[in-house]
């Protein structure tokens, strides 16, 4: 790498762990002689068109360590998706800064304004080193064996079913968990670790790799109810039928839509509210109910993983080492070895952006409602340190003596 400057910045949803990866970079790029500061651009990409940076050479090690271990975006997030002109004019920032490296903390969409950015700089002969950094609860980053993010999603997942099975067993009913996942069902599928005994919720789960037929989700609701007296369900937001339609539109005439046009799946209750509708007026079941798990799963304090806390803070120092050591741009990506490790690669830039990953045939069930022992073998490892235990009282049942 050309002596200069060296910017970190973070995109998309917000993680425990995304500030682990900041950090790492930080740190480890503040040991370098030839960086002559490390800034950190506030509000991703946005930031850097405004020149909105932070001087993070200057903060104290032990404040950024405090930082580390805090869930959020630190440096605030965008979901900004730059264009070919947004890029131009992200270019003519750094190299009015001098930076010539650039580390962009983020999902796919993330690593496509970095494919596009280095595109432009070869072609003006400016020497910049780009480096995706990933991060997402989603796990759909191509490539990658797991995304730091996913992780600690998937334990407050586990933990939220866990309680809310003990919840709906204790006042029987249907249940109907709404949890993110826009094409890939990695962090719903995580609810089926939250059972122990063999009745326990959720009871059945849908992914959006499966399509999703009103007629049969009911179907499997009735017969699970017959059987247990009570049915909990775990759906991804993006459940869509064979035309690809999200359910949510199908249900309903009105629906959000974000900044970008895609339909607002995260941000409201609509698809529970639905489902739990369509239930209490095809079965005629009468307690049924219904939450959206929304932003709460992102950012949730106290839930990480310490795996993937350290995985985390790893990609961060591995990008830094990729492009101070190597002077090389890419996609750092995480790989499964042995029983449990990881290594770290650099990848190019167009292996990840723009492109979703999804759950693989092998993690579903035939019936498509559940996961299966391959898909828990995967996430076992990932959920760190031991999780919460829920336990039964196991005391005989008295005999009645007055018989009615």
């Amino acid at each position: 790498m050309k002596a200069g400057k060296v910017l970190v910045a973070q995109g998309g949803g917000p993680t425990a762990v995304i500030n682990q990866s900041l950090v790492g970079a930080v740190l480890e790029a503040r040991k370098f002689s030839l960086v002559d500061r490390v800034y950190g651009a506030l509000h991703g990409v946005k930031g850097i068109v405004n020149e909105d940076f932070l001087d993070l050479t200057q903060e104290t090690t032990h404040n950024l360590e405090r930082v580390a271990a805090t869930p959020g975006s630190a440096l605030g997030s965008t979901r900004d998706k730059p264009d070919e002109t947004y890029c131009a004019e992200i270019l003519k920032v750094l190299i009015a800064h001098n930076i010539r490296c650039f580390f962009y903390i983020g999902g796919n969409d993330s690593s496509d304004t970095l494919r596009i950015v280095q595109e432009f700089a070869q072609k003006q002969q400016y020497e910049l080193i780009t480096i995706h950094i990933p991060k997402t609860i989603d796990n759909d980053l191509m490539v990658n064996d797991h995304t730091p993010g996913y992780p600690s999603a998937a334990r407050f997942v586990i933990s939220a079913f866990a309680g809310l099975n003990l919840d709906n067993r204790a006042l029987p009913g249907v249940y109907v968990g709404v949890v993110m996942g826009r094409h890939a069902g990695f962090l719903t599928a995580a609810s089926a670790l939250a059972r122990k005994c063999r009745d326990d919720g959720p009871h059945l789960i849908y992914m959006p790799e499966r399509n999703f037929v009103i007629d049969g989700f009911l179907a499997d609701v009735k017969r699970v109810y017959d059987r247990y007296g009570r049915c909990v369900i775990a759906v991804s937001e993006g459940v869509h039928d064979a035309s690809g339609a999200p359910i949510v539109t199908t249900l309903s005439r009105q629906v959000e839509r974000d900044a970008h046009g895609n339909i607002q799946l995260s941000g409201t209750g609509a698809l529970a509210d639905l489902l739990t509708d369509t239930i209490k007026q095809r079965l005629g079941i009468k307690r049924v109910r219904g939450d959206t798990f929304g932003y709460v799963q992102r950012s949730f304090l106290g839930v990480a993983s310490d795996v993937d806390q350290r995985e985390a803070r790893e990609v961060g120092e591995k990008a830094c080492q990729f492009a101070l050591w190597h002077s090389a741009s890419g996609s750092v990506t995480i790989h499964r070895v042995g029983n449990y490790s990881v290594e770290y690669r650099l990848d190019p830039l167009v292996a990840v952006a723009g492109k979703t990953r999804v759950m693989p045939d092998e993690f579903i069930s035939a019936t498509g409602t559940d996961v299966t022992d391959a898909f828990q073998l995967y996430l076992q490892p990932l959920l760190g340190s031991r999780m919460p235990e829920t336990f039964r009282l196991r005391a005989p049942i008295v005999p009645k003596v007055m018989k009615k």
